[in-house]
């Protein structure tokens, strides 16, 4: 049991399944600061949805960077070039999470609070986009 545990939440891996596992919880975390500043942003400060979106996603972006190469993907050593093809891959994230978000609010109407709601559906569909291409591209580990 120990020895399951600690391959699943301690050692280095490159098993898919294992970084799928992890990449929840570090997207999870990154989706908590994403979304907080999207409410802040959206609600307290009245800015339009798509500009909260744009600074959820900036600060997401980087809890999301950091906490995967500490926990999810190995670094290749080249942190420049992997932050910017993990930040590419994100901005297409971020623009399903824009067409998502304009569907949800825009064309069906949900308002006030249930932003929130189009907020974590377009979080829900975009998880395997940036998992599957930000392991392929940005850190090539199979």
């Amino acid at each position: 049991m120990v020895k399951a545990l600690e391959k699943y939440l301690i050692q280095r891996t490159n098993v898919v399944h294992i970084q799928f596992f992890r990449y929840i919880f570090v997207g999870g975390t990154a989706s908590i600061v994403d979304a907080s500043c999207f409410y802040i942003v959206n609600n307290i400060f009245h800015l339009n949805y798509l500009i909260a979106q744009t600074v959820g996603f900036s600060f997401g972006l980087i809890v999301n960077y950091l906490l995967s190469i500490l926990w999810v993907f190995e670094s290749k050593g080249q942190p420049q070039k992997e932050f910017a093809i993990f930040a590419l891959v994100g901005v297409g994230g971020l623009l399903w999470s824009y067409f998502i978000l304009w569907l949800l609010i825009s064309v069906l109407d949900i308002t006030q609070f249930q932003n929130m709601l189009a907020k974590a559906i377009a979080v829900a569909l975009v998880l395997v986009w940036n998992f599957t291409m930000r392991k392929k591209f940005a850190f090539n580990n199979g």
